[in-house]
């Protein structure tokens, strides 16, 4: 059991970066594979990024791979994602998600999810 906090959202300007973290408040990532999605209220869950247990294997939406950084630190039982560039259609909110196994970008192949943090962009 993993229980995930993503932090480090807020409202930003048109070409501003952020660093989204995710956090294991309870239980420990090692083994997991994690992985960032968005969402605007209404609308279906976006893949953004995935990487293994151990940092060996990203991957990255087509939309959005030349301005997204997943990385990881199991040190501190946390996984980061840096967006930068970013523009209003970023805003969204992001959740983190976590499984044992493979990293993947398949939603419903993810077990734990945090509550998400917010994302807003002005132009």
């Amino acid at each position: 059991q993993v229980t995930l906090i993503e932090s480090g959202g807020g409202m930003v300007q048109a070409g501003d970066s952020l660093r989204l973290s995710c956090a294991a408040s309870s239980g420990r990532l090692n083994f997991h594979a994690v992985g960032w999605f968005r969402r605007a209220p209404g609308k279906e869950g976006q893949f953004v990024a995935s990487i293994s247990w151990d940092g060996s294997t990203t991957y990255y939406s087509d939309s959005e791979k030349d301005r997204v950084t997943v990385s990881r630190d199991n040190r501190r039982n946390t996984v980061y994602l840096q967006v930068n560039s970013l523009k209003p259609a970023d805003t969204d909110v992001y959740y983190c998600a976590a499984r044992l196994g493979d990293a993947t970008t398949a939603a419903r192949s993810f077990d734990y999810w945090g509550q998400g943090t917010q994302v807003t962009v002005s132009s």
